[in-house]
């Protein structure tokens, strides 16, 4: 798997369980968010081997590698319409991908793991029904590790960085404001106030000012009322570290999401388009 220029990384907001089988449900709610994960093939200009989705809902005492060739589902979410517990993504794993980064972690001095059983949980499902939506790339998910420390998780994406020469699209999901308590118009002003920080810290820096500020993230203005508990923001480190020392760009941002919300997406490094 070689090319001749390399893929961008992204962190993107993957949305709320599975929004894109309800839409009779949520109405316009996911139109902005769905027309710009839906961009993405545009924006990297062709179609990658695979991709390899660091998804916000798979945590595991070692950095762990879904290597099955057929993944299934995981509905990882409660209180939605009954259809939404019958719904597919049927893109192919691949376990050569899976034993690639294994290697790559390894070869870092990062603990890894294969599991053979694991299945698509809806950061990864969800996002990719939009991105790609005949399913016909394979995706391969990697957890994060317990513990969700910021340096760890940078030095993931470091270590994995090789694969955007071999046309592995690598993609960090989660949220950029994940606090379900606090939904809502209600919080209008917390979660500005940690949006127009990240995209700061992560576009209008250099690339050493923004590793500095991202393993400080926690001191951001509203930070723990943003993020409670940080495993959905934390993807957002992988796509940096593989991508350190390229530019960032905020590819996506609503400022009046479910009523009020600040929220972002944001691509690092190459782009062919």
């Amino acid at each position: 798997m070689t090319t001749t220029s390399r893929l961008p990384t992204y962190f993107i907001s993957h949305g709320g369980g599975p929004w894109p089988w309800m839409k009779k449900e949520m109405g316009p709610t996911y139109d902005k968010l769905e027309a710009s994960l839906a961009d993405m093939p545009r924006q990297i200009g062709r179609t990658p081997a695979a991709i390899l989705m660091v998804s916000a809902h798979w945590e595991e005492p070692a950095f762990t590698v879904m290597g099955s060739p057929r993944p299934p589902m995981i509905y990882d979410y409660g209180g939605f319409p009954a259809h939404t517990y019958q719904v597919h993504y049927d893109a192919p794993g691949s376990p050569e991908l899976a034993r690639r980064v294994q290697s790559l972690l390894e070869a870092a001095g990062l603990p890894a793991a294969l599991d053979a059983e694991r299945g698509f949980d809806h950061g990864t499902f969800s996002p990719m029904a939009a991105i790609y939506p005949k399913a016909e790339v394979p995706v391969v998910q990697l957890s994060l590790r317990r513990g969700l420390d910021p340096a760890e998780h940078i030095a993931l994406g470091r270590a994995i960085a090789p694969l955007r020469d071999e046309n592995v699209l690598i993609v960090g999901s989660g949220l950029s404001y994940h606090n379900l308590r606090n939904f809502g118009p209600q919080a209008r002003d917390v979660s500005k106030a940690f949006d127009d920080w990240l995209d700061g810290a992560v576009v209008r820096t250099t690339p050493q000012q923004r590793i500095e500020q991202l393993l400080h993230w926690s001191a951001a203005p509203a930070a723990r009322i943003a993020h409670p508990r940080e495993e959905h923001l934390i993807p957002l480190m992988v796509a940096v570290g593989a991508a350190e020392g390229e530019a960032g760009e905020r590819i996506y941002h609503e400022d009046a999401f479910m009523g009020g919300i600040s929220v972002s997406s944001f691509r690092f490094g190459a782009t062919s388009a």
